[in-house]
């Protein structure tokens, strides 16, 4: 088992309009295993260790022990974006996705890097969350008016300080990278409730104790998030051995 690891750790470079309570770090130990099926990394399993760190796995803990927790597993709730949709058309776009261009997965890299080194959040993680949100398209328009590449919410515009059109790949990106970033300072940098913490909201995780919110969207979501992570973190670990 080849294992990666990531930090999410407070950004010195935060506004000072985004009040952030001081908190531990925490590393986000994240177990995978290189070039396992999508449907191998159907559920994941989490355990916090003596030392704080969060470990994260794929793969069935053997033996049972109750120190593992699932957060997350298959079923019917779990597919594609789109079939999330069906039948349900409150939740249709209002704005879908059109841009089919095989150019637009890196069109953005240099705000996405940008973002990444102000914010401290993982590049795999920003371009995931992209990809869920819009499929690289700045123009989609959700039912709930979420805008861009990110999908920033009319709220969250005015939350993030966002400055100029939201439609803008800039803009957008960094917006919600710093949603990102707020949202792991909230939870002690904890990868899964970050990202459930940004399709659902803060409130929701407090509402449950600080676990992923029992939603169907919302475990859906988290799932196709965590699998692009993976993915986009393989890719970027094999760039960087082959540049070696």
């Amino acid at each position: 088992m080849c294992g990666a690891t990531i930090q999410l750790l407070r950004s010195p470079c935060e506004r000072a309009t985004i009040s952030v309570v001081p908190r531990r770090c925490v590393m986000l130990a994240v177990m995978l295993v290189l070039g396992a099926s999508v449907a191998a990394r159907a559920d994941v399993y989490t355990w916090t260790d003596g030392e704080g760190v969060v470990h994260f796995t794929n793969i069935k803990p053997s033996g049972g022990g109750g120190k593992w927790k699932k957060v997350q597993w298959a079923g019917p709730d779990f597919g594609s974006k789109a079939s999330a949709k069906r039948g349900s058309c409150e939740r249709c776009d209002k704005v879908p996705a059109t841009d089919t261009s095989p150019e637009r997965f890196h069109r953005y890299d240099q705000y996405i890097l940008e973002a990444s080194q102000l914010y401290r959040i993982p590049v795999p993680l920003i371009r995931a969350v992209i990809k869920v949100e819009s499929d690289y398209d700045t123009h989609v328009v959700s039912s709930m008016d979420c805008k861009g590449l990110m999908q920033v919410h009319p709220a969250v515009e005015v939350d993030m300080g966002a400055q100029g059109d939201i439609f803008d790949p800039r803009t957008n990106i960094m917006t919600g990278t710093r949603l990102l970033r707020w949202l792991a300072n909230r939870v002690d940098g904890d990868l899964v409730l970050t990202i459930a913490g940004y399709h659902a909201g803060l409130g929701s995780l407090a509402k449950f104790g600080y676990t992923v919110p029992p939603y169907a969207y919302t475990r859906q979501y988290l799932k196709m998030v965590l699998e692009r992570y993976y993915q986009y973190k393989t890719e970027e670990q094999r760039a960087l051995a082959a540049g070696r």
